[in-house]
């Protein structure tokens, strides 16, 4: 007999909406809740601050997370820990429990793989401190359905770039309260910066979001800081507690434009990079667990039945060669040396991935035959080249140069571009050489994005060419969509590329103008071949749904992230058909 294909509420009927879960407070978040009802703890200390969290959910096993705030009197201690998988919200059928001991090792986190589960199930857990007869906030997971089994339709919250200081992280909520069936995470998830550093604006003081510590984190305990910090804000402990998380980092869990053995913001009175970027991606892994058999490998594969394998990647650490810089190529006399830039952007043997992950990702998805190969990773993948003039003057505004002289000839050569453009589509004979010559010098938009790794971007396409194909990309701070093609022009997939949670995007370099933001957006999607959408100013996350014949991308909004209350709206939305 042929086996239906679970509907959409046999799969998220275990999930927080369709169970009918309830959404706790933000008072039960914060893990106050003790076996007396009182709300809090016998020495009022609250022990579970931090609130839960699952990671990297199978069809058997689940990761869950706490952290245990010990006393000073404690610190020196083992902490032993009670944790509870069941069923049902009142804890009725207890399905697995066991024990955990945690100590300063850890900071005190408490990471505990649960395997044996049953496929395709939505269950509680909570963490108890027997002997303080305390108890965390009740979270709620889910296992995946088995490899190769048929369902209708799997969706992924998508996200990135949450910056402390820059606002309330009302996107984690929105999620939390989706129905989403998993959170992706694709780095950035805290910043390194001290007090007053990137993301401060004039709320971050009136909303209690200075940086802690205050510094630019370097130690051990700044990092752990860093990371107990953001994980007291209470949307981002919700979407913890309602949904699993599949992460990756990109650079700001370590430092600002990372690579494999350095950094933009690393330099040598700050000691050795490789001793930074270890204990970063010890943290990384108390607070974020992935499940790896080395905590410095963050590649790997998730399976949802026969729809959709998602594949993480690493496009940060493991394999990046140092980004290029256009600074690198300008002559004393101040012109561009176009052939040695050309020549260093095709070397052959630059690399993002890296051979080892490179083969890695074609075993995940050469024999893979679930409909979608899904690639969840850290920056832009389509090839997004823009008129070197225009790129030259938005560097400029970047960089400071705020004059009215600078952004009226940013809005010059926006417009004249433009019309320039639109009579290249429309077949004119009579662009003279010199209006077609601008539109043909055009440079990568971002080199510290696939565009400056071009190459090794031509191998993967070999890899995926012929597979169902969606990229799932975060890092720039605004919402993209692009079509993706070869150096041939063959289609490879579709690339859904998030806004940021609340790190700023193009507003924070032009200002909130409307009409200078929708010049952008337009002249964008006009000039860059293949850029289908291009949102440059709105936080928010993508809600991607896939079903057997499409795969949709839902661009949701928050109207705010400087107040609490706060409501999402839907920018676009975009199909991608089978």
């Amino acid at each position: 007999m042929e086996r239906k294909p679970l509907s959409r509420r046999a799969f998220l009927a275990k999930s927080v909406i369709a169970s009918g879960g309830v959404i706790l407070s933000s008072q039960m978040l914060a893990c106050v809740k003790d076996f007396h009802g009182d709300g809090n703890p016998p020495d009022r200390i609250p022990r579970f601050l931090h609130g839960v969290g699952s990671f990297d959910p199978t069809a058997e096993a689940v990761i869950l997370w706490t952290r245990f705030t010990p006393t000073s009197g404690e610190v020196a201690n083992a902490i032993p820990i009670k944790w509870q998988v069941a069923t049902d919200y009142g804890f009725a059928q207890i399905i697995q429990e066991g024990m955990e001991t945690t100590t300063k090792e850890d900071d005190f986190t408490v990471v505990v793989d649960v395997t044996g589960l049953p496929s395709n199930s939505k269950y509680y857990y909570r963490f108890i401190h027997e002997d303080l007869e305390e108890e965390s906030a009740i979270g709620e997971t889910i296992t995946l359905p088995s490899a190769g089994e048929s369902l209708s339709s799997v969706k992924l919250a998508v996200c990135s770039c949450s910056n402390f200081p820059a606002g309330l992280f009302n996107v984690y909520d929105a999620m939390a309260k989706s129905d989403a069936d998993v959170i992706i995470h694709l780095g950035d998830y805290i910043y390194e910066y001290g007090e007053g550093g990137y993301g401060t604006n004039d709320t971050t003081e009136s909303l209690n979001r200075v940086h802690d510590p205050t510094n630019e984190i370097l130690s051990l305990e700044d990092y752990r800081l860093r990371y107990r910090q953001y994980r007291t804000d209470e949307g981002l402990q919700l979407a913890h507690q309602k949904k699993p998380f599949i992460v990756v980092w990109d650079d700001h869990e370590i430092t600002n434009d990372a690579y494999m053995d350095g950094a933009e913001n690393h330099d040598d009175s700050e000691g050795s990079y490789e001793e930074r970027k270890g204990r970063a991606i010890k943290v990384h892994g108390e607070y974020l667990p992935i499940r790896t058999d080395d905590g410095t490998i963050i590649y790997r594969n998730f399976e949802f039945g026969s729809l959709v394998n998602l594949v993480m990647l690493d496009t940060r650490i493991i394999g990046r060669d140092k980004q290029l810089s256009f600074s690198d190529f300008f002559n004393l006399d101040g012109s561009f040396d176009a052939a040695s830039f050309q020549g260093a952007l095709l070397n052959p043997d630059r690399n993002l991935l890296g051979p080892e992950q490179l083969t890695w990702v074609a075993g995940a998805v050469g024999s893979n035959s679930a409909k979608w190969q899904v690639l969840g990773q850290q920056v832009l993948m389509g090839a997004m080249t823009v008129p070197a003039e225009l790129l030259i003057l938005i560097g400029q505004v970047a960089g400071g140069d705020t004059a009215q002289e600078t952004l009226g000839a940013l809005q010059t050569a926006i417009g004249e571009l433009s019309v320039l453009k639109g009579r290249a589509l429309a077949g004119d004979p009579t662009l003279t050489e010199a209006e077609l010559a601008r539109l043909a010098f055009v440079v990568p938009y971002n080199l510290d994005a696939w565009d400056g790794y071009p190459i090794e971007r031509e191998r993967l396409y070999a890899i995926l060419n012929g597979k169902n194909t969606v990229v799932l990309a975060g890092d720039t701070h605004n919402a993209w969509n692009n079509t993706l093609r070869d150096a041939s022009g063959n289609s490879i997939g579709e690339e859904f590329a998030c806004a940021s949670v609340t790190s700023p995007g193009f507003e924070g370099i032009f200002g909130d103008d409307p009409a200078t933001i929708q010049g952008i957006e337009q002249a964008f999607t006009l000039l860059i071949d293949n850029l289908n959408y291009f949102d440059a100013s709105q936080r928010g996350y993508v809600l991607a749904e896939f079903s057997e014949g499409s795969a949709t991308a839902s661009y949701r909004f928050v109207n705010t992230i400087a107040s609490p209350s706060y409501s999402v709206m839907e920018g676009s939305t975009k199909m991608y058909i089978a």
